[in-house]
């Protein structure tokens, strides 16, 4: 690749975090500390879901995950099946 590319790149990098400091190598370590994931079954849909070990200490017995929350789903399948079906 070209110094001028090269160059480009890093500026662009910049614009976007204006603190990197460009490649240090494969034997550094990332910056960014990533927050260890938990899996929590969604008391809604049932399904298990990943999701930061504080949001899982937290909500474990009440937690809804972002799908059902964005079809404003807020309980469970069996719940509203058994509610149309009286």
């Amino acid at each position: 690749m070209s110094r001028r590319r090269d160059r480009e790149r890093y500026e662009a990098m910049r614009r976007l975090d204006p603190d990197y400091r460009g490649f240090r190598g494969h034997s550094s370590e990332p910056r960014a500390v990533v927050e260890p994931l938990e899996p929590v079954t969604c008391t809604v849909c049932g399904r298990t879901r990943n999701v930061p070990q504080s949001i899982a200490s937290e909500q474990r017995d009440s937690f809804v995950c972002s799908r059902c929350q964005e079809t404003g789903r807020q309980e469970p399948e069996g719940a509203a099946a058994e509610a149309q079906a009286e």
